[in-house]
C-alpha cells in the first residue's frame, strides 16, 4: 500500500472520530449546563465541597484562564482550575466537571497507580513531545533509519501517556459520581445527566489515545516500508 494510502487509512477515521466526539462533549455540556442543579452551588462551590469532605482543605479553587472546557487539576501546584462556565454556573455539567477535577485531587492524596504513573512518565513525555517531530522530518529527508527510529521511540512515550491517562481519567469520573451522590449533590434524576456528561468527556480521551495510537502505527508501518 502507498504512503498516502496508509495516511487515510491510519490517520483519517480517527480524526473524523475525534471531531465526533468533541461535537458531541460540547452538545452534551451545552444541554446539561441549561439544567439548573437542585443544590443552588456553583461549580466552583461544588469542588470546595467535595473537597473539604475529603480532607483536603488546602486546595484552593481558581478560575481557569483557558476559556471553556479547560478545567483542569494541577499536581504540581495541587490545586483545582475551573473555565467560567464551570466555576460560575449552578448547572449539571458544572457539578459533574468540578467533581470530575477534584476527582483527580482526590487520586493525588490517596497516591492512585495510575496518576502516579501518569505524573511520573510526564518529564519525559515533555521533552520527546518538543523534538520527536523534528527529529522524524529531518530523518526522512536525510533517509536516516537511525534517526527516524529515535523519533518514533520517543513519540511511543507520548503515546503511552495517551494510553495511561485512559484509566485516570475513567476513575476520576466514577469518583465524582460517587462523591457527588454521596454528599446528596445530585437527585436520582440529575445523577443521570451527571454521567452524560462526565460519558462524554472520557469519550475524548479515548479518540484522542487512538489517533496517538494509530498515528504511531502509521510511522511504524512508514519506517518499514522505506527499510525494504
Amino acid at each position: 500500500m502507498s504512503s498516502w494510502g496508509l495516511y487515510f487509512l491510519f490517520l483519517v477515521p480517527p480524526l473524523v472520530i475525534g471531531l465526533a466526539v468533541q461535537w458531541w462533549l460540547k452538545k452534551t455540556f451545552a444541554e446539561q449546563a441549561r439544567v439548573a442543579a437542585s443544590h443552588g452551588l456553583t461549580g466552583a462551590q461544588v469542588a470546595r465541597a467535595v473537597l473539604d469532605a475529603n480532607g483536603l482543605h488546602e486546595v484552593p479553587v481558581h478560575v481557569s484562564p483557558g476559556g471553556p472546557l479547560s478545567d483542569h487539576y494541577d499536581p504540581r501546584k495541587r490545586s483545582v482550575h475551573l473555565s467560567h462556565p464551570v466555576y460560575d454556573e449552578v448547572s449539571i455539567s458544572a457539578s459533574a466537571v468540578a467533581a470530575h477535577e477534584v476527582g483527580h485531587a482526590i487520586q493525588h492524596k490517596e497516591a492512585y497507580t495510575f496518576f502516579r504513573f501518569r505524573s511520573a512518565l510526564f518529564p519525559a513525555v515533555a521533552f520527546s513531545s518538543s523534538i520527536w517531530m523534528w527529529l522524524l522530518v529531518i530523518g526522512f529527508l536525510l533517509n536516516a533509519a537511525g534517526l527516524v527510529l529515535v523519533a518514533i521511540l520517543l513519540y511511543a512515550v507520548a503515546v503511552l501517556f495517551q494510553l495511561v491517562t485512559l484509566p485516570v481519567e475513567f476513575d476520576a469520573s466514577k469518583r465524582a459520581a460517587v462523591q457527588l451522590q454521596g454528599l446528596g449533590l445530585t437527585t436520582t434524576q440529575e445523577t443521570a445527566g451527571v454521567k452524560k456528561v462526565l460519558t462524554a468527556a472520557a469519550l475524548t480521551y479515548v479518540a484522542g489515545a487512538l489517533a496517538a495510537l494509530t498515528q504511531l502505527l502509521y510511522f511504524v508501518l512508514l519506517y518499514l516500508g522505506n527499510r525494504d
